[in-house]
Order: C-alpha cells, then sequence, then structure tokens
C-alpha cells in the first residue's frame, strides 16, 4: 500500500502584510489622536510661563510706587530739560518704558549695556534677559515694538501734551485706583491691531510699519477710545494698538495688584469686527481703575 506524504505549511515567526498595515493604522491612529494633546499641553506651558514672568515683573510695579511716594510708574518717562537718564540696575538708561523699570526693581536686568542717549540708540535697544520675552514671540523684544503692553492711558501717560506744557496724564496716585480690577499690562499686538486681520505683516524689530505685530506695542490702548484720546504712537492720527489673544484664542494679563489671569479680548473689553479688526467701542471698565466704563484722560 502506498502512503501519501501530506505538505505542511511552516508559518514565519512574522508579520503578514495584512497584520502589519493594521499595526501601521493604528499607530498612525494614536498619533492623530495624541498629537493634538501635545500640542496644546505645549501652548498651555507658553501660557503659563508667559503668566510667571508677567508676574514677577508686576512686583517692581508695586515696589515702584512704594519709592515714589504712591505715585504709580508712567509708560514712559516724558522729555524734559535734564538728562533724561533713569537707573535700571546696571547703570542710567536713556528714558527706559515701563517694564525696564518694573524689572530693574525686581533684579531682572534688562540690558547688558543700558544706551544714556537717544543718538547712541537709546530709544530702540532690545531687551536681553529671558524674563522680558513673551514665549508665544520670543522674537519681540525691542523695546519700542514690545510683546506686552501697558494701560499708560489711565496708570501714566507721561508724553508730552500736545500744548508743551505738562503731561498727558501724570502723576497718577495708586490710592486712587481699584488695583484688584485695574488692568496693568497685557499681551499686546500694537497698532496692527487697528487693521483686518489679513493687513497685518509679521513682526518687524526696530520697524515702524503701523501694520506690523506689536508695532508700538509697549503702548497698550484701552477698549474704548474717543476722538479727544491719545492712541498708538501718541501722534495725531495714530492708528490704534490693543491686547493679542496669541495664546489660544487668549491674552495673559497681569492686574494692578500683582494677579495674572488669561482673558479672552472680549472679557477684557474689547470689540473684534468680523474681519479681526479692534474698534474703538468697547468698555473700559477693567482699565479706567474705578470699575466704570470712563473715557480716556483727553489730551486734544
Amino acid at each position: 500500500m502506498k502512503v501519501v506524504k501530506i505538505a505542511t505549511v511552516r508559518r514565519s515567526n512574522g508579520f503578514t502584510l495584512v497584520e502589519l498595515l493594521v499595526v501601521v493604522s493604528i499607530i498612525a491612529l494614536l498619533i492623530s489622536i495624541l498629537l493634538p494633546a501635545l500640542g496644546r499641553a505645549k501652548e498651555y506651558a507658553k501660557e503659563i510661563l508667559c503668566a510667571t514672568r508677567q508676574r514677577n515683573l508686576a512686583i517692581g510695579w508695586n515696589y515702584y510706587a512704594m519709592d515714589n511716594n504712591d505715585v504709580i510708574l508712567p509708560g514712559r518717562f516724558g522729555k524734559d530739560n535734564g538728562s533724561n537718564l533713569y537707573w535700571v540696575g546696571n547703570g542710567w538708561k536713556y528714558r527706559p518704558r515701563w517694564v525696564a523699570t518694573m524689572g530693574a526693581l525686581v533684579g531682572a536686568i534688562p540690558f547688558d549695556h543700558p544706551a544714556t542717549s537717544k543718538a547712541n540708540g537709546g530709544d530702540r535697544q532690545d531687551y536681553t534677559n529671558d524674563v522680558y520675552k513673551c514665549p508665544a514671540a520670543p522674537e519681540r523684544v525691542d523695546e519700542r515694538n514690545y510683546a506686552y503692553g501697558y494701560n499708560y492711558q489711565f496708570l501714566g501717560n507721561a508724553r508730552n501734551s500736545p500744548s508743551g506744557e505738562g503731561y498727558r496724564n501724570f502723576p497718577v496716585q495708586v490710592s486712587s485706583i481699584m488695583a484688584g480690577t485695574t488692568v496693568m499690562a497685557a499681551d499686546s499686538m500694537g497698532t496692527a491691531a487697528a487693521y483686518p486681520a489679513s493687513q497685518r505683516t509679521p513682526y518687524s524689530n526696530d520697524g515702524r510699519e503701523t501694520t506690523s505685530l506689536s508695532n508700538h506695542g509697549w503702548s497698550l490702548d484701552p477698549p474704548r477710545l474717543t476722538a479727544r484720546s491719545d492712541r498708538g504712537t501718541g501722534d495725531f492720527g495714530s492708528p490704534r494698538t490693543a491686547v493679542d489673544p496669541r495664546h489660544g484664542g487668549k491674552v495673559v494679563v497681569s492686574f494692578c495688584d500683582g494677579h495674572v489671569k488669561s482673558m479672552t479680548p472680549r472679557e477684557l473689553g474689547y470689540v473684534i469686527e468680523e474681519d479681526g479688526k479692534f474698534s474703538d467701542d468697547g468698555n473700559n471698565r477693567l482699565f479706567s481703575g474705578t470699575g466704570e466704563d470712563d473715557d480716556p484722560p483727553p489730551v486734544w
């Protein structure tokens, strides 16, 4: 009798093509689920770091008032007939903006070599200390085109008045405001806020284009402006400035009592038109210092 042998098929230890495709598909699905979450976590980390840096700087705001008979730090010191030099921790600086003075008071040196005159670059230095950088916009370090803007109109506008006599709104006393509900500073878009989103251009260090992000960003205009209020660069006809919701649609805001929180432009009182342009028809309740929708101090 003849015996017939039946051949057996040996299965290899590797994956079949179908199994491999299934594994690849599962991995791809997991990546598609995890990447947005990781992206959000990264952006949230930037927001937290931004808040921490603003909080540290805000401590200096209160130190300034304690050292100066309750007078609030102005957005920028006005021009006078003296030297226009102010101490910033490691030297004398020509007319520093608000944040450099605040930072110096808490030991955060703003410049490696403070410039002592406008002629040698004192008007447009770059901040060199990391504490002055917004993690979501670390390139915005020009002291004029800066990432953080100051509520200068209500807290201390030491620009010379158009008449040439005195300042526009300075001095202002801490005792005259409600510190816990008054915005001190926030992420700033600069004069680009006055344009539709489609017309805004990238940040330009040392630039002067009003459409550029953070152009003249150190000065933060309140939500509602009038025909007689200051705005933007301080020049007649200047576009307005406003906040920059660069943290996932929110703005990191520091208040005069030192607390910091993230808010939307709408929560802050700003009105944004359909094209992205910031309107002048907002509400100044969180900027005025009184808790009311007051007009900005008139200067024209």
